[in-house]
């Protein structure tokens, strides 16, 4: 089995990344930072995306393993003193891979017909570089749905349902759903401007094209990546084709998560 462990940094997951290290390769398993068949992130959600970003190109070769050193995240099951029996089963193949759907994002320029394409597992946001108001015509399945003003926009998947979508009033939807969600940021809504003021929920098969109205200079944010886009004609959003594997050692019910992360107490 070959692997690579990506740390958050801080003292408490280096150390952690060490013992597990050591331990892997004692058990005979191969350190393979280029092409790994799993990859562990030790630190939180956000060192996870990270890993998701380094091993993008991989996503038919590589499943994703998260050790949390903080609070419970979404992406990261297991804790610090279990990791001897994550490794045990790693080792023993003792793992069922799932799959979660990805977002697609392609800008496309209007010099020369040039695009970029991005993958985001939580979501992207979009938003003008100065801080005044997005207008953007919002086109799905290429018929022109509304003329959103507002601070912004944001596209998320459904395992990103939970993240920054869930904060402006978003759904949560289930990740076996192959499904993006739009939603909007404090939006413009009166006598003169109108949006349709709720989250769209898109199925895989409908794209979603939004179209400047004005020349402006653009921040689109790819999970935690933020760019800056200049000469921009439009910007397509749909289900990736790809899918990001996740290496599953035991049952954690997507919805047993939601009622960890915000509605327990203990």
């Amino acid at each position: 089995m070959k692997f690579f462990i990506v740390s958050k940094g801080d003292t408490k997951s280096n150390a952690l990344k060490d013992k597990m290290m050591n331990y892997m390769v004692d058990m005979g398993m191969t350190p393979d930072e280029k092409t790994p068949e799993i990859v562990i992130s030790v630190g939180g959600d956000g060192t996870l995306l990270q890993a998701f970003h380094s091993y993008q190109h991989l996503m038919d070769h590589t499943a994703f393993v998260g050790v949390h050193t903080g609070h419970l995240g979404f992406y990261a099951d297991w804790l610090p003193h279990e990791v001897e029996r994550l490794i045990i089963s790693i080792q023993n193949d003792e793992f069922q891979v799932i799959e979660y759907p990805l977002l697609e994002t392609i800008v496309r320029y209007g010099a020369a017909g040039t695009e970029t394409r991005y993958l985001a597992l939580n979501e992207a946001t979009l938003r003008t570089n100065n801080g005044t108001t997005l207008v953007m015509d919002v086109d799905i399945r290429n018929q022109h749905f509304e003329r959103f003003r507002g601070d912004g926009l944001c596209i998320s998947t459904p395992s990103g349902s939970t993240a920054y979508n869930k904060a402006l009033g978003g759904a949560l939807i289930h990740p076996s759903l192959e499904a993006i969600q739009i939603t909007e940021i404090a939006s413009i809504n009166n006598r003169v401007f109108r949006t349709v003021g709720s989250p769209l929920v898109l199925p895989k098969h409908h794209t979603c094209h939004v179209n400047p109205v004005n020349s402006e200079i653009y921040n689109l944010t790819i999970d935690h990546i933020n760019l800056v886009h200049k000469g921009v004609k439009s910007i397509q959003f749909r289900v990736a084709d790809e899918k990001i594997r996740f290496a599953r050692f035991r049952p954690f019910p997507f919805w047993r998560r939601v009622h960890d992360s915000f509605i327990s107490a203990e």
